[in-house]
């Protein structure tokens, strides 16, 4: 589950959701009891206010009934004397609620000596105070989120300001360098258990460094010198007019194989290093090592019918390692050739880009998303040619794409993203 919000604001979040169930639910009791203890207080008034006229009544029938602008009291024989609202006629003993002409009454209804004794109460001024009351108590619960919300994110900067710091320090941290224990400046709570789960993968991750630059330094040193040795003898041979072209051949087939081993072995310890943003790269001419590349492969087509076309729109120089750039485009030269026995290779650079296209078998379509998956070939091997190319670009801040069509051929675009342009020669 992914969070969107910062935790101090999910922790406010939750306290005013918190507040706002809490003061609802005690408004709603509040309410409830309010409204209840009213309607007891009010048949308790009613009902002692008539049972006393009812005494003064036999005392004295003549006596005056209580009323006012709020109070009526009617009073009916057995025979229906004496003038009563028809809604009021027949009602049984108890406090009951009505309306009468579109107003809201309370009815306290007695029944003595075969007389029917009404006391009505108007509780307009009721419902007014009831909406007042219900005003105050959403304004009660309206404060009590915006409190609610207020102490939590309080409370949130003073539990998360902890977290924070240590995310800093983890942010400043330099694997290579040796640095002061996180957990040293944290209490032993659950910031401070993390902080020491950041110390320890430190420690792990430290130990993996020295190991990762001991296995480069002995890689560099046990297969560069064997390679440099297979290189130099090569060279001896190739010098030897001794040889027949069969011979030359394969010498130069040797050698070309120690060249690429040599690259290879290169990008490989140059993308298990950890990039430095500061670090100088040399400048590569893009074009020139294009063109170098596609002659060092062309021993590839001396079998087929391939015409190859090469289009330079402009001469970029990029801030890498040639040594990895070569890589990446032999790679793309390297397939192109391989797959092609007939009609042309098309080789487009320009300022942002390299595209290379081919009229070769081409790639089924459910095989695109595998092209640079490691150990992956069309043909069947199990090479790490486009597997690295991949992680070269990547390495670099490059974007590869691929499109084929079965028997009609394939093409790879590399986009440099803006480095040609930053570093050009010339257009």
């Amino acid at each position: 589950m992914r969070f969107r919000t910062s935790l101090r604001y999910r922790i406010s979040i939750a306290f005013a959701l918190l507040g706002g169930v809490v003061s609802l639910a005690l408004a709603g009791i509040l309410y409830w009891l309010t409204l209840t203890m009213e309607e007891r207080l009010l048949a308790e008034t009613l009902s002692s206010e008539l049972g006393g006229f009812i005494e003064r009544y036999r005392e004295d029938p003549s006596t005056v009934a209580p009323g006012s602008s709020i109070l009526r009291t009617y009073v009916q024989d057995s025979e229906g004397r004496t003038a009563m609202p028809e809604a009021l006629q027949g009602m049984t003993a108890g406090l009951h609620q009505l309306s009468l002409a579109g107003r809201h009454y309370f009815a306290e209804v007695r029944i003595q000596d075969g007389r029917q004794f009404v006391l009505l109460y108007d509780d307009a001024q009721i419902q007014h105070k009831e909406r007042q009351f219900r005003a105050y108590l959403a304004g009660g619960v309206l404060i009590m989120i915006g409190l609610s919300a207020a102490l939590g994110l309080w409370l949130a900067e003073r539990v998360v300001s902890p977290v924070g710091e240590l995310a800093r320090r983890v942010g400043n941290l330099e694997p290579r360098n040796r640095s002061t224990a996180l957990a040293d400046d944290f209490p032993r709570d659950e910031t401070g258990i993390l902080a020491r789960e950041f110390d320890a993968y430190q420690d792990r991750l430290r130990a993996f460094i020295e190991r990762e630059q001991a296995f480069t330094a002995d890689v560099s040193h046990e297969l560069r010198t064997p390679l440099a040795v297979i290189e130099g003898a090569a060279e001896v041979l190739r010098e030897d007019a001794s040889l027949d072209d069969a011979q030359h051949t394969r010498v130069r087939r040797i050698a070309r194989a120690a060249r690429e081993m040599s690259e290879i072995t290169y990008a490989l310890l140059e993308l298990a290093r950890e990039q430095q943003p500061d670090r100088l790269t040399s400048s590569c001419e893009v074009d020139k090592l294009l063109r170098e590349v596609v002659d060092s492969h062309r021993h590839l087509l001396e079998s087929n019918q391939v015409d190859v076309d090469i289009t330079v729109h402009s001469t970029p120089v990029l801030s890498v390692e040639c040594a990895l750039l070569r890589i990446v485009i032999g790679n793309l030269i390297r397939n192109a050739f391989s797959y092609t026995s007939e009609g042309c290779v098309r080789v487009t650079l320009d300022n942002y880009s390299l595209s290379v296209s081919d009229t070769g078998v081409g790639i089924p379509a459910e095989q695109l998303d595998a092209v640079f998956k490691p150990f992956y070939s069309t043909g069947g091997g199990e090479g790490i040619g486009l597997s690295l190319v991949r992680r070269i670009c990547q390495h670099y801040g490059w974007v590869i794409k691929v499109s084929s069509r079965v028997g009609k051929g394939t093409r790879f675009r590399l986009d440099f993203h803006g480095q040609g342009k930053a570093a050009q020669a010339g257009a």
